[in-house]
Parts: structure tokens; C-alpha cells; sequence
């Protein structure tokens, strides 16, 4: 395979500049926003199939704004990503911080932890979609951050899995079938949560990141039963999955101690009560 160009070879320029430049200005007014999502399709359009260089989230980053929404949204209008969820993280953040990011896509989570918590953080990124994951890989090198990516799934048990693919979305992958991904599918490695702390040596987890297309209960029910207390998250940050959870999820939480800090347009941000944390 030959080297990517170096980051740079296609930062923005001129018409697609601009518009980049307008969608990042768009405020949270119903007109604004409608108006960002026209001039992100002009400029779409204008790349042709190009990736982009730019700077996003606190972290330089290479994006391939085609059949990826999280690439889109963090290209054009970061602003609009997951603003709550960032800052309920981001007021969080402590020495030594914790953070592992599950369905990370790109990076975008697990960079803009990096970003603001420091080279003394311990951050794992998983990623089990090998395009995806080399995607991630790139832009962690990038920034020089310690962001450990992992290219596995996470499950109710160790072994290999089968995952299912969107052909329009390539960051909607699950190891449930979804209507998008039908027919089209591969066989990745996996392990579970409780294994992948164990690993890694944690002593804590400060805060988790779940997108994994209904499949959350999946990881979490078995992680509790496995891990120790102290190991708990005291940060949950669940792609909303109510309707394809096999278990109801918020109940299994709050009967471990959490209690439900935001309900946004995409996620549930649980906390654990300062009383049931294991370690402080």
C-alpha cells in the first residue's frame, strides 16, 4: 500500500472553505440549521469524493464526508455534536482520566477527550470496521495523543462475531441486523467490557461511550455481572436504543446505582450516585 498524503494535501480551500466555514456558523435557530444542511450537500458535491484536512472537536483530523453521518456532522457543524453529552464529560475530567469509547468511529469522542484531558489520561477506542478503524488509526496519529484503538468488537462473551454493515452509513454497524445493513456483513474479533478493563489495568473508570446500534445492553448486563464494583463507570454515555434493547436498560442502571443526568436528541447520560461509586 503506498502512504496517504501528508496531512495538509487537502485542507479546504475556495467555494468548499466557504461553506464549511458558514455550516460551522450556524446556530441552533430551525432556519439556520436547514440552511447548514443545503450548503453541506453544495460542498459535498464540490469535493467530488475528496477527504478533508481540517481541525475539529480540539484535534486535526482527516474526513471522508460521504457514507459516514458522524464525519458529516463533525466536518460541517461540530457544533451540533452532542454538545451536552461533551460538556457533561468534559466538566468530568480529572487527572489520570478514564475514558473508553465503544463504536468510535472516526475518533470524534475519543479525540475530544484527549484534547482536553491530557497527555495522563488513559483513552481505548474501539473500533471493529477495518475501514473505519483505519480512519481512526490516522487521525490519533495525527495528534500525537495517548488514545490507545483497539480493531475489536465488544459482546456478551470473547470469540469472533459477525457484523453487520450499512452500505449508506458506514458508521452504523452492529452485530444486530439492521433494515440499512441487510446482506451485507463480516466476521470481526471481539471481547467484552469486563475483559477489556482487566486488560488494560484499570484501577477506575471515569466515563464510557456506547454507540453500537442496539446492541448496548448487550455489553453493559454481562459487564456487571463480571466486574468488580470499583470498576464501574462513573460516566455512561448509551446511544438511545430503546425499542432494540433485549433488556430494559435504564432500569438495569438505575438498580446499579445510576440515576439519568440528560436525555438528548440521541443518547441517555447516566452518573453513578457519588454514594455507589467504588473509588473517588
Amino acid at each position: 500500500m503506498s502512504e496517504p498524503a501528508p496531512y495538509g494535501a487537502y485542507t479546504p480551500t475556495g467555494l468548499v472553505a466557504w461553506l464549511i466555514a458558514r455550516t460551522r456558523a450556524a446556530s441552533g435557530a430551525w432556519a439556520s440549521r436547514r440552511l447548514s444542511f443545503l450548503l453541506r450537500r453544495i460542498a459535498v458535491r464540490r469535493l467530488r469524493g475528496r477527504p478533508v484536512d481540517i481541525e475539529t472537536l480540539g484535534a486535526r483530523m482527516r474526513l471522508y464526508p460521504y457514507n459516514n453521518v458522524c464525519e458529516k456532522r463533525i466536518l460541517f457543524t461540530p457544533q451540533f455534536f452532542d454538545p451536552q453529552e461533551r460538556a457533561l464529560v468534559e466538566e468530568r475530567i480529572r487527572p489520570g482520566f478514564v475514558f473508553i469509547d465503544i463504536g468510535a468511529n472516526v475518533g470524534a469522542y475519543a479525540l475530544f477527550v484527549a484534547a482536553h484531558a491530557g497527555n495522563d489520561a488513559r483513552i481505548v477506542a474501539v473500533e471493529p470496521q477495518p475501514d473505519v478503524f483505519d480512519r481512526l488509526i490516522y487521525n490519533i496519529r495525527l495528534n500525537g495523543f495517548s488514545v490507545k484503538a483497539m480493531a475489536c468488537a465488544l459482546a456478551d462473551k470473547p470469540g469472533e462475531l459477525t457484523l453487520f454493515l450499512s452500505p449508506r452509513n458506514s458508521g452504523e454497524t452492529s452485530m444486530k441486523i439492521v433494515p440499512s445493513a441487510v446482506g451485507a456483513a463480516i466476521r470481526v474479533p471481539a471481547t467484552t467490557l469486563a475483559d477489556l478493563v482487566r486488560d488494560e489495568g484499570f484501577e477506575r473508570v471515569d466515563a464510557v461511550k456506547l454507540d453500537v446500534e442496539g446492541a448496548e445492553d448487550i455489553i453493559l448486563e454481562p459487564f456487571f455481572r463480571q466486574a468488580p464494583e470499583h470498576l464501574w463507570p462513573s460516566l455512561l454515555i448509551v446511544e438511545d436504543g430503546t425499542g432494540r434493547w433485549q433488556i430494559d436498560l435504564p432500569r438495569l442502571l438505575a438498580e446499579k446505582g445510576y440515576v439519568l443526568l440528560a436525555h438528548t436528541r440521541l443518547n441517555l447520560v447516566f452518573e453513578r450516585a457519588k454514594g455507589r461509586q467504588g473509588r473517588d
